[in-house]
């Protein structure tokens, strides 16, 4: 199904919420012509796909019990830059984490990722648009038990507890051709081109403001690798500092 197909199957769905009142999704009104022109301009390539232009001539998003409301037409509105420079946050929850929709160079919307700032984690949320609009439906029906909560809730701290997650040594060889990017001393590589929904991994295990780099629109990053020392190598290591001097 297209997005806008997934959306109007559930329009006469009833729900209900965790009071015991019964609602149905509401729809926010759709884009008119200049708007999706005007859309389009800020847009990646100036690209706006077929059926996410459908999409946004039907609605730009929808409300419902649970999250924040749901929204398609909010590029450029996340940041976080290093890590999605084109993107869609759809969604957010009520600690501050988000739903981001990855869009590439020439305007393609790809895959949703779950960003969580506690604990730092990334992951792979939905192959597309479809299928994470299917996710919000099953989880105003199953909640806790749902695809969603058990991401946000339990694969979050799973990644984060890994020691590497799905990050790599850097034995694997990438030519990323573009002599302008500044790699951290020490990194490791994420590569989720292949992976499956519900892979990811732990962005923040090397502290604040850790380098992150992502080369090429691909769904791979470099993560800086920071190394602890231990106690006594700092204090070693300061006093040849001294003595040096």
């Amino acid at each position: 199904m297209t997005p806008k197909q997934k959306l109007e199957s559930l329009l006469n769905n009833e729900y209900e919420s965790e009071n015991g009142d019964f609602y149905k999704i509401e729809l926010f009104n759709g884009m008119t012509n200049e708007e999706i022109a005007e859309y389009k301009k800020q847009l990646p390539n100036n690209h706006l796909p077929s059926e996410i232009e459908e999409l946004l001539r039907f609605c730009i998003g929808f409300d419902f019990y649970g999250l924040e409301s749901v929204r398609f037409d909010t590029y450029g509105h996340f940041g976080f830059e290093e890590m999605f420079p084109n993107s869609i946050p759809l969604t957010g929850d009520e600690f501050g984490n988000f739903w981001i929709l990855d869009i590439d160079q020439k305007g393609n919307w790809n895959s949703v990722y779950y960003v969580c700032h506690d604990p730092a984690v990334i992951i792979k949320h939905s192959e597309d648009l479809s299928e994470f609009i299917e996710q919000i439906e099953e989880f105003i029906k199953l909640g806790n038990e749902s695809f969603l909560d058990i991401i946000r809730k339990q694969t979050v701290i799973e990644i984060w507890n890994e020691k590497l997650g799905i990050m790599e040594k850097n034995e694997k060889e990438y030519d990323f051709k573009n002599d302008k990017i500044n790699f951290p001393e020490m990194f490791l590589i994420v590569d989720l081109t292949n992976e499956p929904i519900k892979a990811g991994f732990p962005w923040g295990k090397s502290g604040p403001n850790a380098k992150i780099v992502r080369p090429t629109d691909k769904p791979i990053w470099i993560v800086e690798k920071r190394v602890k020392h231990s106690f006594l190598s700092r204090l070693f290591g300061g006093k040849n500092k001294k003595t040096s001097a």
